[in-house]
């Protein structure tokens, strides 16, 4: 434990009680001139540590697979625990978003077991974390969830761009001011402004999404005026790539504007970013001229960012001078906390058997990877289930995980976080013909390569500029020029993706796959999840064309709940699940894509 100078202080005025009023006052002078020198040569250290993107991994477990995992919360709190054991130094703990969504185990306490408190709060309060930012994901649960997570918490929970209809103040907490041995540092939360295009109106009702850069500053400024801190750091749950997306330095609510924050807005010393999933650990200069380092850890609790600072009192100047470094902390160094595992043992057991609950059977092993090449057996049936849920003419729905599998056999919850990986409710949306038809040549523009003879590759792989695949470490593998969550293909009706044909002009829809005519000019009740409805990945506005603010009138229905539970229920319904390849939509020429299809497959999982 670190005692400070006015502890100290403290301690030697109390003993000064053995002397007369007028030595005391002479002591008390004395103290004080000694203390004010000792504090030219003060130093105080600050270890500030950055969890994001958890995702719901708490436990060194994956409830979802039923193996265990070498990363989690609970290896990040061994980390922590060792860094506070230090006397030399103080630590900070905070957390930048995207913590209640992932794992069943948030899931659980989020939408089943809603009357006792949150595990997230529970663990983040044990933690003793001193702030965190919410992310699009913890947003995505909706207001009883993050409300009550909010209210649970010791520590406040931030987003300064995130206003309240009613105030036009921040729903959330703007930021907070944290005091270490007489050092002040101001933490200021911003989140992605992108909300509004995944999530439904009624998930952030009351809410409105500033500018990042904007909000920044305006706050920045406040901040100065009121506190005037040692300090300055920013937590956002917004990226660094502010062009992702077709997005541009210019554009208003950009998604990952954390680095334009960091160049634009004088007064940070460090921004910790999230929601983008990748390492970051760089010094860049803002428009003074000034470092401002930039750390972001990875996601899955893999990494945490640390920041170590290093603070030397400068008398003539009378501030605190400032020494920065980052670095980016493997938590499977770490064993898991035991005291951490025990507290959470009958909420780990909860959860267990919540996930092991069998809701039916299924008669042969599907895999999420058939998906990412074309056809397959393991999207479909969510195109079955979406199509009997609505009665919907057309379905639409894409991949939501790379390398997933649901085995043979007996299908329980968490086969559910497998087949559905989000909270995504379902829409049915009013669409025309050709709308549907430009939202598909939307999804396969960037999804498939226009291949130049049968040894080319299929899919869309980014290239770097000379030319060469860039592979990704974070993920161990080739990058693809898109999301897999963004290829989206559709049933109800049949098609061909001809992959000889340039983007846009690749799809020839011939008729519905009950028999009837396709028009282009007739509307059409279409199947999809909220994300897409909502304008996510762009494959309704910049695809189809409709213009976002007329996104919401063209919802003819929406779910009360995720679709996860919906799937799951229509499971325990049917008991057995036979699944099936469709076939409405072929990829021509044939010969080229299934060669395209073994070498591409090769290069991303190993096999055919």
């Amino acid at each position: 434990m670190i005692i400070t100078l006015k502890e100290r202080f403290f301690v030697m005025y109390k003993n000064s009680g053995l002397f007369s009023l007028k030595q005391r006052l002479l002591v008390l002078l004395a103290l004080f001139l000694f203390f004010s020198t000792l504090l030219t040569a003060q130093t105080v250290k600050l270890k500030i540590i950055e969890t994001s993107d958890v995702h719901g991994v708490v436990f060194p477990f994956d409830f979802k697979n039923d193996v265990k995992l070498s990363h989690s919360l609970a290896n990040v709190y061994t980390y922590v625990k060792q860094e506070r054991a230090k006397e030399d130094q103080h630590v900070i703990l905070l957390d930048n978003g995207d913590i209640i969504q992932g794992q069943p185990a948030v899931y659980y306490y989020n939408f089943e077991q809603t009357e006792a408190p949150h595990i997230i709060s529970s663990m983040f309060n044990y933690m003793k974390y001193d702030a965190a930012t919410i992310g699009n994901h913890d947003i995505e649960a909706g207001h009883p969830v993050y409300d009550r997570i909010r209210a649970e918490f010791n520590f406040p929970w931030l987003a300064a761009n995130a206003i309240n209809k009613k105030t036009n103040q921040p729903y959330f907490d703007a930021y907070t001011i944290i005091e270490k041995e007489g050092v002040k540092i101001a933490v200021l939360g911003l989140i992605t402004p992108a909300i509004p295009k995944w999530l439904p109106p009624k998930i952030w009702e009351g809410m409105y999404f500033e500018d990042m850069v904007e909000t920044a500053k305006d706050w920045i400024t406040a901040i100065r005026n009121k506190d005037n801190p040692d300090l300055i750091v920013g937590l956002f749950h917004a990226g660094v790539d502010y062009t992702y997306g077709n997005q541009e330095k210019e554009t208003f609510r950009n998604e990952n504007a954390s680095l334009l924050v960091a160049e634009q807005v004088p007064g940070f010393d460090i921004v910790f970013v999230g929601h983008d999933h990748k390492i970051w650990n760089k010094t860049v200069k803002n428009s003074e001229g000034k470092d401002v380092l930039i750390l972001g850890p990875s996601s899955d609790a893999r990494t945490v960012a640390t920041a170590e600072v290093i603070f030397s009192y400068n008398k003539t100047s009378s501030e605190w001078e400032k020494e920065i470094k980052g670095e980016i902390i493997n938590s499977n160094l770490y064993k898991p906390d035991e005291e951490f595992l025990t507290y959470f043992s009958k909420e780990f057991d909860v959860i267990k058997e919540y996930v092991s609950r069998p809701i039916g059977n299924i008669t042969k092993t599907i895999y999420s990877k058939d998906a990412i090449l074309g056809n397959s057996a393991f999207v479909d049936l969510v195109h079955i289930v979406q199509l009997e849920l609505t009665n919907a003419d057309v379905s639409i729905t894409a991949p939501l995980s790379m390398n997933a599998r649901i085995n043979e056999g007996d299908l329980y919850v968490r086969d559910m976080f497998n087949l559905y990986r989000y909270e995504n409710l379902l829409y049915v949306m009013e669409l025309t013909g050709k709308e549907i038809k430009d939202h598909l040549e939307y999804s396969y523009s960037f999804w498939f390569n226009t291949m130049k003879d049968e040894n080319d590759h299929l899919l869309n792989f980014r290239k770097d500029s000379a030319g060469n695949y860039i592979y990704s470490e974070r993920t161990s593998n080739y990058e693809l020029a898109a999301q897999y969550y963004n290829f989206d293909c559709a049933a109800g009706i049949n098609y061909t993706v001809d992959i000889t044909k340039p983007a846009g002009e690749r799809v020839a829809i011939s008729s519905f796959s009950n028999g009837k005519n396709f028009e282009p000019e007739a509307i059409y009740k279409v199947a999809l999840n909220s994300y897409r409805g909502n304008g996510g990945g762009g494959h309704l506005t910049l695809g189809a064309g409709i213009e976002e603010a007329d996104l919401h009138s063209r919802i003819a229905y929406s779910s009360e709940k995720d679709l996860r539970y919906y799937i799951m229920k229509w499971i325990e319904e049917k008991k057995t699940v036979n699944p099936v390849v469709i076939g409405n939509w072929d990829i021509v020429p044939k010969e080229w894509y299934e060669k395209g299809k073994e070498r591409d497959s090769k290069i991303l999982f190993g096999s055919k």
